[in-house]
């Protein structure tokens, strides 16, 4: 009886120790799937921003204005519309129309086309308002381009209003598919209700 109890708890040590041996010291590696940060956005909220540029536009709570005083020349001038906690900015700049309006547009478009290398698509969304007085064009570029979002406004005699998405960092679609939809609602609410002076 002695040695029966003494030989099944030596086997029970060893085959303890030997799938210790096979479990214990080797880890099972496991890919994990790609995660990305959690982004809360705030709710849409706006103020109205007059700059002393011949329009009024809406602009995000949750943004700040960049000014750039030392680039105002004539009636143009230029700001950027600053999401601090998002890392991203809209390039804004207003330019007077004085017989141009075809090489405005024109650069505007070239600028968009720059990030065709990058892109996997560009929708174009025509924009227009008669009883505003607001025809323009936005781009939403698809892929990893640098902007993934460019547009443009004018009233064709007087006034053109150019802004460009730009991100602090690589772009990334899939991470930052939440920042863009919010931040592209905003540029939607500047190209409904942006109002010339």
């Amino acid at each position: 009886m002695k040695k029966a109890l003494i030989i099944g708890i030596v086997l029970t040590a060893v085959l303890t120790f030997f799938l210790w041996k096979m479990l214990g010291t080797e880890a099972v590696l496991i890919p994990k799937p790609k995660g990305y940060f959690r982004i809360d956005l705030p709710p849409a909220a706006y103020r109205n921003f007059e700059a002393n540029c011949p329009f009024t536009i809406p602009v995000s709570e949750f943004a700040t204005i960049e000014l750039f005083d030392n680039e105002v020349k004539g009636d143009s001038c230029r700001f950027n519309i600053f999401y601090p906690k998002l890392h991203a900015r809209i390039h804004c700049t207003f330019l007077p129309i004085a017989g141009n309006i075809n090489d405005l547009v024109g650069d505007a478009y070239g600028f968009a086309a720059k990030h065709e290398m990058k892109a996997s698509a560009i929708e174009r969304v025509w924009i227009e308002s008669t009883d505003r007085n607001v025809f323009g064009i936005q781009y939403n570029i698809e892929g990893g381009a640098a902007s993934p979002v460019q547009f443009f406004l004018t009233d064709s005699t007087q006034h053109f209003f150019r802004g460009a998405l730009y991100f602090d960092f690589a772009p990334n679609p899939d991470s930052l598919a939440p920042v863009l939809k919010f931040i592209r609602k905003d540029i939607q609410k500047i190209t409904d209700e942006i109002v010339w002076r």
